[in-house]
């Protein structure tokens, strides 16, 4: 009996040790994709300090039919900033201070959750430190939300061994399952989620790599054959392409290693009225000899579209080679 008080004793003893060091648990943070809130005060908000913050994180996002920010902004003053918007997973708390800094912190008032803060010791200060740092702000964001977002909508995704194109091209891509399957010919992919109005749609394709230098000049060009070849409109002999009014923004960039290009534009159906964004990476894959692409698109007339395709883009960034 003394012996099992005594065992018994001894592992709450532990237990209590282990918790004194033990980080406490945070809640869950909340917050929609591509929204962020900012603490400052209001006096500050309304000048010349948050005209500066406003160029930078409300700056339209390129390829979108209407104006849509990059972010969606709340702004509260230190006063109000209480537990139920330090709950928020993107806080950016920017005020005047005895020196000039950039501090950057995660899973503090919640989890996952950024923190940033920006201080100056007079607005002129201020407003330098953000300008200094505006590449920096909008990156980090974006990638967290990017990556909170890939992991809420590809729990349940399809397997990459069960699409005859995504084997073929010897890739592993997480659908959601919640994108059905129009089309795997073994080299060409379509799936389609169907939303309130319209749809969101995933296509990928290979071409061969000839001459590297001219694929940026072609990206239009080849969705254009593509389309016509793959993805039909509503009557006979109309299909989607690269809207022709419309000049895409193309910009290299890196994908995972690999070298790539990232074409943000519009596409049309020709002889038709359909109409709407895409995103399309084409990727360099030179020790295949090929180019793979991997394309989002949306249509949705009428309502806004920045978080379609940002879900469309969190998919792409799935994929691996």
């Amino acid at each position: 009996m003394k012996t099992s008080l005594l065992t018994a004793f001894l592992v709450i003893t532990l237990i209590s040790c282990g918790d004194k060091n033990a980080k406490p648990t945070l809640t869950s943070s909340s917050g929609r994709i591509n929204h962020l809130t900012i603490v400052m005060d209001n006096d500050l908000w309304k000048g010349n300090v948050g005209d500066s913050l406003r160029d930078i994180i409300a700056e339209p996002l390129l390829g979108l039919p209407q104006e849509e920010t990059q972010f969606s902004i709340t702004q509260v003053p230190p006063q109000t900033f209480g537990k139920l918007f330090k709950n928020n997973r993107n806080l950016l708390i920017i005020g005047l201070g005895d020196k000039n800094g950039f501090g950057m912190k995660s899973d503090v008032y919640a989890s996952p959750q950024i923190v940033m803060n920006i201080r100056g010791t007079d607005e002129e200060q201020l407003i330098a430190e953000i300008k200094a740092h505006r590449d920096h702000i909008i990156d980090t964001y974006r990638e967290s939300d990017l990556k909170m977002y890939q992991k809420k909508i590809t729990y349940d995704h399809w397997n990459s061994k069960d699409i005859k194109t995504l084997t073929n091209f010897g890739v592993d891509l997480k659908i959601p399952r919640s994108y059905a399957k129009v089309d795997d010919t073994g080299d060409f992919i379509w799936f389609r989620k169907e939303i309130s109005k319209g749809s969101m749609n995933l296509i990928a394709y290979a071409l061969p790599l000839t001459d590297r230098d001219s694929i940026a000049n072609n990206i239009a060009k080849e969705r254009n054959a593509i389309g016509k070849k793959y993805i039909p409109g509503q009557f006979d002999g109309t299909y989607m392409i690269t809207e022709a009014a419309y000049t895409p923004y193309t910009n290299p960039v890196d994908f995972n290693g690999f070298p790539a290009f990232e074409t943000r534009g519009k596409w049309e159906v020709k002889d038709d009225f359909m109409a709407g964004p895409f995103l399309n990476y084409t990727i360099i894959d030179e020790p295949n000899n090929r180019v793979l692409v991997f394309e989002g698109f949306t249509y949705a007339p009428s309502i806004k579209k920045r978080d379609y395709m940002f879900e469309l883009e969190a998919i792409i960034k799935t994929l691996k080679i």
